[in-house]
């Protein structure tokens, strides 16, 4: 795999943490082929099994939904493994540490998910996109935490 692609498919990445934040659909649709898959893991899906979301549009809706009930995110990506499939696909695992910050009455609380996105990357005329992201949760915490007024938390409704 060329460097060039390891950078795009690494900011390709970047980007999608970026979108999530800012719960900026626009930017998050444009990451992803037509016919993306998600499959999201019992622990984030509140069912008993994966569920498995196809499209754009349902993709984009229920990862902007998922986010907008918490005052903040925060998705930090960390090390990324990338194998080439071939000249047009690639594999790779994208470790994440998703931070959801709640406000409750007791103050601000963090639940942090430790993640891996198994995912598959499509080049196309746009460029390397995500053709699926299924997430595997490692561990989750739950802890106080405190949120500097400047964050713009403050303004949030409270959860």
């Amino acid at each position: 795999m060329e460097s060039a692609d390891r950078l795009a498919i690494t900011t390709l990445t970047a980007e999608y943490a970026r979108a999530v934040d800012r719960r900026d659909s626009a930017a998050l649709t444009a990451l992803f082929t037509p016919d993306v898959v998600l499959v999201l893991p019992p622990l984030l899906n509140g069912t008993e099994q994966d569920v498995e979301l196809v499209g754009r549009q349902s993709v984009v809706s229920s990862v902007v939904d998922s986010v907008s009930r918490f005052v903040l995110t925060r998705h930090v990506v960390e090390q990324a493994v990338l194998e080439p499939i071939s000249g047009d696909r690639a594999r790779g695992e994208v470790y994440c540490t998703a931070h959801h910050i709640s406000r409750r009455a007791d103050g601000h609380r963090d639940r942090r998910v430790a993640l891996r996105y198994q995912d598959t990357f499509a080049r196309t005329a746009e460029g390397w996109l995500f053709a699926r992201r299924e997430l595997v949760v490692d561990f989750t915490e739950d802890v106080a935490v405190r949120v500097p007024e400047a964050s713009g938390a403050e303004n949030a409704d409270p959860d």
